[in-house]
This record gives C-alpha cells, sequence and structure tokens, in this order.
C-alpha cells in the first residue's frame, strides 16, 4: 500500500534534489505508464519525472543516490520498447531519460556519440546525414540509445557490440556517485547481453565508430529494414516487437516454432499472438498487462509441453 507519507517522502526528495542541481524538469504524480510503454499497457508509476538540459548528470545522480539512501525504488526508462508495467503499476520513481537526447558535442573523425535518450532511429539518421555507415540496422527500430547499449540491441546480423567505442556512465557502486568514461570491450557483449546488465549504472551516453559512406546507399539500406519492419507487420498494433530471445539450439527461430505450433492468433482479452508472426504480441486495443503476461505464459507453456524448449522473455517485466 502507498501512503501519503511515501509519497511526501518522493516530493520532498526531488524538490531538494531540484534544489542543489537545477534542472529542467516534468514531473507527474500517479502517471500511467501506458502513456511511456509501445504495449500501451500499464499502471500508475507514483512518481515520473522527465529532466532535461545540461544539469541532467548531475540532477540525475543526486536523485539516485537519494533514493538509495531513502529506500526508494527507482526505475530508469528508455523508450518504452522492451518492457511490460504490471497493472497496479510502479512503487517508486520511473526515471524518464528522454529528455536528455541528441548529440554530445564529441564529435570526433568517423565517432559520433549520443546521450542516452536518444531516440535510436533518430541516431541513424544523424549518422546517415553525416555519411556515415554503421547504424542502419537502427532504423525504424524503436527504443532509445541507452536502452539499446543496455540490451546490446541486434537486428538483421549486426549488434550495437559491432560499432561503440565508450559509454560514459554515473557508477553508484561506490560510496559516492562517479562519473566515469569506459571504453568498449566487446567480450563482455553477447546475445541480446551487454556488460551494464550487472553492474550498478547510470548510462549517459555512447561512442560509435562508424565508416564512411554513400548518404544515397546508407538511407536506401534504411529505407529497406524500416519497410521490411512494416511489411513485418511491427507497426499495425501497439507491441514490443519480438517477446521471445532468439536459441540457437532449438534449430529454428522462435517466430517459428510459435507459428508451427499453430498459435499464431492466440487470445488473451485484448492481447493476441500476432497472426502474421508467432514472436509478436500485439494489444489489439485495450489489453491490460495482466493480458498481456498471461499469453506470454501461456506461449511458454505450450512451446515446453510440444517441444521441450524454455522461451527466454526478451521484454522486461516491471513494477507490482
Amino acid at each position: 500500500m502507498v501512503t501519503d507519507t511515501f509519497f511526501d517522502n518522493i516530493i520532498h526528495m526531488v524538490e531538494a534534489c531540484l534544489a542543489e542541481n537545477p534542472c529542467a524538469v516534468e514531473v507527474r504524480y500517479n502517471e500511467p505508464m501506458a502513456a511511456h510503454s509501445t504495449f500501451r499497457a500499464g499502471g500508475p508509476a507514483d512518481c515520473w519525472l522527465k529532466p532535461s538540459g545540461e544539469n541532467f548528470p548531475a540532477f540525475a545522480a543526486a536523485l539516485l543516490a537519494a533514493a538509495r539512501a531513502g529506500h526508494i525504488p527507482v526505475f530508469v526508462l528508455g523508450g518504452g520498447a522492451n518492457i511490460l508495467a504490471a497493472d497496479a503499476g510502479i512503487r517508486g520513481i520511473v526515471l524518464d531519460t528522454g529528455g536528455w537526447a541528441g548529440e554530445t558535442g564529441r564529435r570526433q573523425e568517423g565517432i559520433l556519440e549520443f546521450r542516452a535518450g536518444t531516440n535510436i532511429d533518430a541516431a541513424a539518421e544523424i549518422a546517415a546525414d553525416a555519411g556515415l555507415s554503421g547504424l542502419e540496422f537502427l532504423a525504424g527500430m524503436p527504443g532509445s540509445i541507452g536502452g539499446a547499449v543496455w540490451m546490446n540491441a541486434r537486428c538483421y546480423g549486426q549488434e550495437i557490440a559491432d560499432v561503440i567505442t565508450e559509454t560514459e556512465v554515473i557508477d553508484f557502486s561506490g560510496s559516492k556517485p562517479e562519473r566515469l568514461r569506459l571504453p568498449a570491450n566487446k567480450s563482455e557483449f553477447s546475445y541480446k547481453h551487454s556488460p551494464f546488465q550487472g553492474r550498478d549504472v547510470l548510462i549517459l551516453s555512447a561512442s560509435f565508430h562508424l565508416t564512411p559512406g554513400k548518404e544515397q546507399q546508407i538511407r536506401a539500406l534504411m529505407d529497406s529494414h524500416r519497410k521490411d519492419r512494416e511489411a513485418k507487420g511491427h507497426y499495425r498494433y501497439p507491441s514490443a516487437g519480438s517477446v521471445f530471445k532468439n536459441n540457437p539450439a532449438f534449430g529454428k527461430p522462435t517466430g517459428q516454432i510459435i507459428d508451427e505450433l499453430g498459435l499464431c492468433g492466440l487470445r488473451t482479452g485484448g492481447a493476441q499472438v500476432a497472426p502474421w508472426h508467432g514472436n509478436i504480441i500485439v494489444n489489439t486495443g485495450g489489453a491490460s498487462a495482466s493480458d498481456i503476461r498471461t499469453l506470454i505464459d501461456e506461449v511458454t507453456a505450450r512451446v515446453k509441453t510440444a517441444a521441450g524448449f524454455d522461451l527466454e522473455p526478451e521484454i522486461l517485466f516491471i513494477g507490482n
């Protein structure tokens, strides 16, 4: 149960952090997470806030440190493209990084650096404008740079680990927050995994080493990826894209396994396994987070029974 005292503690903490680290910030209480998720589902966050401006790092560091000291949970939100927030909502604070977006201004020859809240499709556009190739695989994909780095986003045979050179973070593992620049080590990345998944850090920015190319060819490849996503129905209904990870041990893509078991079109409430793609679950209208989670569990159970495979969800389940 959320008490008035709990809310008061959050309000006072946010106000204190702003007083010490002035920052432009949107703050909303009991904010529906459905408005901040590509699934368009999920209950209210006790406090949703979106800081912006150059003082974002200082404010975010102070906020997270204060929240830890006050035992107030914080969820860091990127583009909302790979999450399912519970109908009961999220206790504590949701820190939306969307106000910390764009290039950092540290552009070097062949290297672009983006703030964590930058939309990844927008980052691909910036690279194309600069005549730099390497981010085309992100074209048309929802999400943020910070989220893409955290999960080592991949598609069309490429992944973030192929191009990332450095990440700037705030590290909370010590006695006080520390701002660090960490060179990328590709051996620490793997399929849908990055070293940041096991560290107490806030990703601030990431640098990518890109290759000079012809803008026309770069954009042609980006357009083909967007058209392919559209043809696969990624934009027909609210969804989180692929629900389950692929596993080479299965011998075929997870979506194909689900399709061959006749599960495409399976429904729970407003949630449905996409009739055109087994690894996409869509919100056909009014689906609750519970509908979506129940359907995910049903598909998982049926695949286990029929094929013996343990499907691993790619999306994060957050909240109560």
